[in-house]
């Protein structure tokens, strides 16, 4: 089960980058970031952490190593990092508190889409601090 998610996550993750114009020789190391922060995000939630902060640290995870990819074959971070980070955007849950709006039921709406902002917001965050980090390596002596 975990391998085929695995599979779909960098499936999804290159052909996102297809759609993005990443280059044809960066297109499989973007979907190695994607898979990358999937197992991340997986072995957490797997280790009884919260989704929330399994999708910070998988997101940070995700701006690391595309921050060394970049690094590596001197390309821009954005590249790896707009498809690495496309398995942890919380689609699903943001659809399904839209159908409970639609339907009126906003007693489970309200939940949902809470989660869905948290989750995007643990994205966010993780792409920062890790940004933040990344610098604040960068500047020591």
């Amino acid at each position: 089960m975990i391998v085929m998610q695995l599979l779909l996550s960098f499936v999804a993750s290159t052909l996102f980058g297809m759609i993005f114009n990443v280059p044809p020789r960066l297109l499989p190391h973007s979907g190695f970031v994607g898979m990358s922060g999937w197992a991340a995000y997986t072995f957490a939630v797997r280790s009884s952490v919260d989704s929330v902060i399994a999708t910070f640290m998988a997101a940070f995870f995700v701006a690391f190593l595309s921050n060394a990819f970049a690094r590596r074959y001197r390309a821009p971070a954005t590249i790896f990092i707009v498809p690495g980070i496309l398995p942890l955007v919380p689609g699903g849950t943001a659809f399904e508190a839209m159908r409970h709006v639609v339907m009126n039921d906003y007693n489970a709406a309200i939940p949902l889409a809470a989660k869905a902002f948290m989750i995007s917001g643990a994205i966010a965050m993780g792409l920062i601090f890790s940004e933040v980090v990344n610098q604040l390596v960068k500047r020591r002596p």
